[in-house]
């Protein structure tokens, strides 16, 4: 597939989204206009991993409107998605935040396998690397596997660390949650704390 069909299949997707005829999600002509008049309110906030596999409102049948996704390569918690964390908790009032990592993560492979990727490559194995270390002190066999769950866990910490974030919580008016998503069942086990 070359740039130009790939574009051409995003405008005609978006054309069927403006027009309420989607082939894969509902009309939401009426939900568009009321959030674009009243703001939004998402009632969860899901820090994922950006692998098209994993597309938060899909995985977890919502809404538009419902759900304010972030995604990173890797489901890190870099500055700019701990500070789209804390606008969406303290701004939007989400009272829950789901780290959501998956099996079979390209960016945690690409961090067990080493090798120099460049430098933009390099800062998100960066992230994984605290993870990825703890893994292989602690033995595991399957360290990709075991890595993916650290690298959740470490995700969820690094939210903690923030002052807004940890007030919400300390307040009792915001949960975090870890998660791991299975691609081939489609379920979300919850509770990767």
């Amino acid at each position: 597939m070359d740039s130009f069909y790939a574009l051409q299949l995003l405008r005609e997707g978006n054309r069927r989204y403006m027009t309420g005829k989607s082939s894969i999600t509902p009309d939401y002509s009426r939900e568009r206009t009321k959030l674009a008049e009243n703001g939004q309110h998402p009632f969860a906030v899901i820090l994922g991993c950006s692998d098209s596999r994993v597309p938060p409102e899909i995985v977890f049948d919502a809404g538009i409107g419902q759900i304010f996704a972030v995604r990173t390569a890797g489901n890190i918690a870099d500055a700019i998605a701990v500070g789209s964390v804390e606008y969406a908790v303290e701004h939007l009032k989400a009272p829950l935040v789901v780290v959501l990592g998956h099996e079979k993560c390209g960016a945690i492979a690409t961090a067990v396998s080493g090798g120099n990727h460049g430098p933009n490559i390099e800062a998100i194995i960066r992230e994984i690397q605290p993870s990825l270390e703890k893994t292989r002190r602690k033995g595991d066999k399957d360290i990709a596997c075991r890595c993916e769950d650290e690298n959740i866990r470490h995700t969820a910490s690094k939210l903690r660390d923030s002052q807004i974030i940890s007030q919400l919580i300390r307040d009792k008016k915001l949960t975090i949650v870890g998660a791991k998503y299975d691609l081939e069942t489609g379920g979300v086990s919850f509770g990767i704390d």
